[in-house]
């Protein structure tokens, strides 16, 4: 094994187990702060009809959490169609906003990371 294949496989495994992890940390926002963000967004139509993967075990708190953290960062469109209550938005502590946004995006650029390794080891013949 050359040691550009050696390299390029330790760097796509440790991206793999920090995407783990990151699972892990939605989790933990999932199961300790959901109460406090379906508190504050009660108002919102979105939320309400999300609302129901909670009682759908880990799934369904990671798409609740991954949804939730969706229309938080980008909240512009779903305020105008109405689905989320811009006073619901603002009147959520800034600390957990900050939380939600930093795990979305994160998990987008761990995600795309990951395609791309895939997809130069695919167009180097390494797959």
């Amino acid at each position: 094994m050359s040691p550009a294949k050696l390299t390029f496989g330790l760097l796509g495994g440790a991206l793999l187990i920090m995407i783990f992890i990151w699972m892990g940390f939605a989790l933990y926002l999932a199961y300790t702060k959901m109460d406090v963000v379906l508190k504050y967004l009660k108002n919102s139509t979105a939320v309400l009809a999300l609302s129901h993967y909670r009682r759908q075990g880990v799934w369904g708190q990671l798409h609740l959490i991954a949804e939730i953290a969706a229309l938080v960062t980008c909240p512009k469109r779903h305020v105008t169609n109405g689905t989320l209550s811009g006073e619901d938005l603002n009147s959520l502590p800034a600390s957990l906003k900050r939380l939600l946004v930093i795990w979305r995006w994160g998990i987008i650029i761990l995600c795309g990371l990951l395609f791309l390794f895939g997809g130069i080891g695919g167009v180097a013949g390494w797959l």
